[in-house]
């Protein structure tokens, strides 16, 4: 009977190759074949002849060529057979580091490039490489300030890695780029198909971006092998995108440089690992001059590849062409906050509805007189008669219907607030005393502060975020209405007396929900003269109290329901958030004030660059440059220096940059 042991990595029988599958024969065959077609490999070399397993006899008992014993007596010895071993492969790393007719060869560019391939896969499938991170969001993880352990070191590893990658290829040294591809193989082996099957708990079969991960890392020795085996090249003369002066090359430097701190690192990089006799200044001196006569290079020869003729204007297509791109281009900069929120707002926002609404009023400084709370199933959306029955209410006010009619009907939600509060009073005795003080002295003012909080889920995320408002009305109570709290009453008795409220600023039904920030009146749709009635209500001891608020001008069929209009804003989808989070100043001075400074750098202070960068021929310049990187390989520094001096010297003078960067005749 055949056991299946799919989630079991460490499962011995797989572990040794033994274990039969649904399609073990064709694995097996192709492994078979890969074998066969390496022993031939070997059976090419002379001195792989000479390896035991290359040998046809070897499997042989009878073979005596493979044991190293004199007249074949039979008695594969301890000694010889680890000499046997030790021989071949010696042997296969002498061949590596002393092969004759070497060609050599560059392939770092595709070496980093596979490298870069498997930074961004760690970036966007970092939850592959963690136990418990399957359904971790590397976007929702960093905007929390956390960073995965993960991630953080598989980003590390792989930046060393690259870091060393570097540091070899700029010394040339093939014995430290072989032990590190030696080392590189085997750790990459054991993290991949031991410990990470261990962390994570699955396959490595069943891990996809492991196995792409992997896939590009075998794509990355292959090409570390050739290297080995041909060789590093002798000279490394500039950045290798520089070797050719067409549109490709130019667009891929351009990028190239665009990466923050890509263009310092390489440069500190090559500086620290190359034999010079520049300081680091000077280096980057050079460098710089190197970069700018490239693009320079780039320009003259596409205007030798398009010639304009001399008076004749600019073809039609050439000035629509472009400048109508860089129109484009700017109007869609200054206009895109306005149109980019505005869109979110009507076309892609969501209606993000309140799943709660709280409602508490505080008297100074004092524990809240009343607290309640309007859930789901009191908080009911309009209908289209609804959203008529409230323009009809307010269409001759032009300034609330310019407010109404920024919403749609299902946009706005009514929240329907017991007017009992959900919880007992608990102020103190002490406390009590002194508020009853307060109130009967008139000649002062107290404060009212009436607050609400919405609770909605953020971006529908699942996340939830709450909204608060208020306002601090001042309270002024009537001498004939002294408040129920301070009528004396026995056990067992109800208040029914009551407080006039009236508010100095008065609180309008209906409150405005924003995608963001503070939840605030809708000043708008401010109703006329509104007064509430307070009262205290006692159960069966004297010490239980809370606080009923009902509308004075409520009739008795509304009952003690407070009512209130909400108005959401639509918040922009998840995709949109990052954007939709700055707002509209936000976007201005984020987005269009930083891209129009950068802009404005191609339009201005152009007459303090013409000297360096208005050059007809520039060749003689890039000759130059391209000695200073020779002499420098070749080992001859002091020429290096006196080259280096005489760029120096060049762009000091400008009679003779004048001379240099002359039309060759």
């Amino acid at each position: 009977m055949l056991v299946r042991n799919e989630g079991k990595p460490f499962f011995p029988p797989r572990i040794l190759g033994l274990e039969k599958t649904d399609r073990y024969i064709k694995y097996d065959l192709v492994q078979l074949l890969a074998l066969f077609f390496h022993r031939s490999l070997l059976l090419v070399s002379p001195r792989a002849r000479a390896l035991p397993w290359a040998s046809p006899g070897w499997d042989s008992p009878g073979a005596g060529g493979a044991s190293g014993g004199e007249g074949g007596s039979g008695e594969h010895p301890v000694g010889a057979w680890a000499q046997n071993m030790y021989r071949p492969v010696r042997g296969f790393f002498w061949d590596i580091l002393h092969t004759q007719h070497r060609a050599a060869t560059d392939v770092y560019a595709f070496m980093f490039l596979a490298d870069v391939v498997d930074f961004i896969i760690i970036i966007f499938g970092f939850w592959a490489f963690g136990k418990h991170s399957a359904a971790a969001d590397i976007t929702s993880s960093l905007s929390d300030d956390q960073v995965p352990e993960a991630f953080l070191v598989m980003l590390l590893i792989q930046f060393t890695t690259m870091v060393i990658d570097r540091a070899l290829y700029l010394r040339k040294t093939v014995l430290g780029k072989l032990i590190f591809q030696v080392i590189l193989v085997f750790s990459i082996h054991l993290w991949m198909f031991f410990i990470l099957p261990a962390v994570t708990e699955r396959l490595f079969s069943l891990n996809t971006v492991a196995q792409l991960w992997y896939f590009v890392k075998c794509i990355y020795f292959s090409l570390s092998a050739y290297q080995i085996r041909c060789g590093y090249p002798t000279r490394i003369l500039g950045n290798f995108l520089t070797k050719k002066y067409n549109h490709l090359n130019l667009f891929l430097f351009q990028g190239f440089r665009l990466v923050p701190f890509l263009v310092e690192l390489r440069a500190v990089m090559d500086w620290v690992w190359t034999d010079t006799t520049l300081s680091l200044s000077n280096w980057m001196c050079v460098e710089d001059i190197y970069a700018n006569i490239f693009i320079i290079k780039c320009s003259r020869e596409t205007e030798k590849k398009y010639p304009q003729p001399k008076g004749q204007k600019k073809k039609k297509i050439v000035k629509y062409g472009m400048g109508g791109l860089i129109i484009l281009f700017l109007v869609a900069i200054i206009w895109f906050p306005l149109l980019f929120m505005s869109l979110v707002r009507s076309v892609v926002g969501v209606v993000n509805h309140p799943i709660d609404v709280t409602v508490t009023l505080k008297l100074g400084g004092y524990e809240p007189l009343f607290t309640m709370s309007a859930q789901q199933q009191s908080i009911q959306p309009f209908t289209p008669q609804d959203y008529e029955a409230l323009t009809n209410q307010f269409e001759r006010q032009p300034v609330a219907m310019q407010f109404i009619t920024l919403y749609g009907y299902e946009d706005i939600v009514r929240a329907r607030i017991e007017g009992s509060s959900g919880s007992l009073w608990s102020i103190s005795p002490p406390s009590r005393e002194q508020m009853r003080r307060e109130l009967q002295n008139g000649s002062s003012d107290i404060t009212l502060r009436l607050t609400w909080t919405f609770q909605r889920y953020r971006r529908h995320g699942g996340e939830e975020e709450e909204e608060e408002g208020g306002g601090q009305p001042c309270l002024h109570p009537p001498p004939t209405h002294p408040p129920p709290l301070l009528c004396p009453q026995g056990p067992g008795q109800r208040g029914d007396g009551g407080a006039h409220l009236r508010q100095a600023h008065h609180q309008p039904a209906a409150r405005r929900a924003p995608a963001h920030g503070e939840a605030n009146p809708v000043k708008q749709l401010l109703p006329g003269e509104s007064h509430h009635r307070a009262g205290a209500g006692r159960g069966g001891d004297s010490f239980l109290e809370w606080w009923v608020i009902r509308l004075k001008e409520a009739t008795p069929s509304d009952g003690n329901i407070l009512p209130m209009i909400i108005f959401n804003d639509k918040v922009s989808p998840p995709s949109l958030g990052f954007l939709a989070g700055y707002g509209i100043m936000g976007l201005y001075v984020s987005i269009v004030l930083v891209i129009g400074k950068f802009v404005r750098g191609f339009f201005s202070e152009i007459s303090h660059s013409i000297m360096f960068e208005e050059l007809p021929c520039v060749d003689r310049i890039l000759k130059l440059c391209q000695d200073i990187f020779l002499v420098r390989e070749t080992g001859e520094l002091e020429l290096e220096e006196e080259l280096y001096a005489k760029l120096i010297f060049l762009y000091r003078s400008p009679e003779t940059m004048i001379k240099w960067t002359r039309e060759k005749e």
